[in-house]
């Protein structure tokens, strides 16, 4: 009966491959000058920092400069501004200018939005920053009259 023979030399063999991924996943082993004593688990740790979860915040493996996540960011936002939602509008564009802080664009949606929901000191910084980027700006002379009228507004407010 040769069939009798092969079955535990294939217990064997697996036995052995089953073994061997638990000994490559060993960590290596430090040399320390002072061995570690049964006592050190024994010590009060200190308590681990917890960190916020914001949504509005890149999670830290996203890199800061992405512009492609910069044109998704202006496409959501815009999808934002059209339903309503001037808020979760302002965040996307806020999201942009970090994502491409050269990027023109979304610094003039940023002050449309912040404009609309009566943000007006931040808007003129947004319409401003817009015109500092991009200076021959098609739209540069309606964004110049924006930014009397929205002065024009805050000086009456202070009256």
């Amino acid at each position: 009966m040769r069939f009798g023979k092969t079955i535990p030399i294939f217990a064997a063999v697996f036995l052995l491959f089953a073994a061997w991924p638990a000994h490559a996943q060993d960590p290596p082993q430090e040399s320390s000058a002072k061995p570690a004593s049964p006592l050190d688990d024994m010590k009060p740790k200190p308590p681990a920092k917890q960190k916020k979860d914001t949504a509005t915040q890149n999670a830290p493996d996203q890199p800061t400069w992405d512009p492609l996540r910069a044109e998704k960011d202006l496409e959501v936002g815009q999808y934002y501004m059209k339903r309503g939602d001037v808020d979760a509008a302002i965040d996307r564009f806020q999201d942009a200018t970090t994502a491409k802080p050269g990027y023109a664009v979304p610094f003039r949606f940023l002050a449309e939005a912040q404009e609309k929901k009566g943000l007006k000191k931040q808007a003129i910084k947004s319409y401003q920053r817009y015109l500092d980027l991009y200076p021959h700006a098609d739209d540069g002379d309606k964004v110049r009259k924006k930014l009397e009228k929205l002065y024009k507004e805050i000086e009456k407010e202070k009256k």
